[in-house]
């Protein structure tokens, strides 16, 4: 009897792991690590000194208001999901997920994260963030994903909000410099995406997202590339024009993103309506690397 007892809790141990891992998953662990890095990027640029608990406290609720966003796109978009190769592993295409159960998870996520930032940092940061979880949901999600091919890159504002918030958490007030922050994730984002939907795009086609390479073809696909690729060297030079950043990040993030241009044009170059595979994994991850590294060199800018 006490064999079968201890298999018992044996047996809802496991499916009690198993099903909280799924609801980690259905959070998007990846991108909440990057909101957690470019946040505190914000933070700690704004070179104003709150306590420590604050500053963690506040993050983490950023960070599980990315993950109420997540949850709440893999709720909507759960029948897409399943239908390509990239998504179909994910928590409510498999089963793990009940759908409903992801609603609801993602909408007391939103409530907790906002109203946390709320009690623990101040209300312009709360606004942001459910600015940020509600973009996300329905104007990028819901409206723009399946209609426009545009949807990366309306959509890319949300994801482009965090290092803000970490500013504003810090200052409780909004200036040009973290509005740098912002443009360089804007203007980054269709690059990278459209980067990945050459390779992927099989599976839009499949679902029915009209992706770039769908709507407008492979040829129009690798230009915006190269031309927004271009875009980010304005938008790398601002930070210096207006004195938030000094030499050393100019110089350093200018050869960063020559070297990004470089590979975009290698990309766009290549025979016509035709696309090296390797070429555009080669953007897709140089171009995640070319962030993160951004953002490392805003943070040693500030140290110096």
């Amino acid at each position: 009897m006490s064999t079968i007892t201890s298999k018992n809790k044996g047996s809802v141990f496991l499916n009690t792991s198993s099903y909280l891992k799924s609801l980690l998953l259905l959070m998007k662990p990846r991108v909440m690590s990057l909101v957690i890095f470019t946040c505190a990027v914000g933070l700690l640029t704004s070179q104003t000194t709150i306590p420590l608990f604050d500053s963690l406290i506040s993050i983490f609720f950023v960070t599980i208001g990315a993950g109420a966003a997540g949850a709440l796109n893999m709720w909507y978009e759960a029948d897409l999901d399943k239908l390509m190769t990239r998504t179909c592993l994910r928590p409510i295409p498999t089963g793990k997920i009940n759908r409903q159960h992801a609603l609801i998870f993602g909408v007391a996520l939103s409530i907790i994260s906002v109203c946390g930032l709320y009690y623990f940092s101040n209300l312009l940061s709360a606004f942001l963030l459910l600015v940020t979880i509600s973009f996300y949901l329905f104007v990028y999600t819901i409206w723009l994903k399946r209609k426009t091919p545009q949807n990366i890159v309306i959509g890319g504002a949300s994801g482009a909000l965090p290092p803000v918030i970490g500013w504003t958490i810090a200052t409780n007030s909004l200036t040009i410099e973290p509005i740098t922050f912002f443009l360089i994730i804007f203007y980054w984002t269709p690059s990278h995406f459209w980067a990945l939907s050459l390779y992927k795009a099989e599976d839009y086609s499949k679902a029915k997202i009209p992706m770039l390479p769908i709507t407008n073809g492979i040829e129009e696909t690798k230009k915006k590339i190269f031309v927004y690729s271009l875009f980010m060297l304005p938008v790398i030079i601002l930070p210096y024009i207006i004195g938030f950043t000094g030499k050393m990040f100019l110089v350093s993030s200018l050869a960063l993103t020559v070297y990004y241009n470089y590979i975009c044009y290698d990309l766009y170059k290549f025979k016509k309506d035709k696309f090296d595979l390797n070429k555009a994994k080669k953007v897709f991850g140089y171009s995640i690397l070319y962030l993160f590294l951004i953002f490392v060199l805003f943070l040693i800018d500030s140290l110096i």
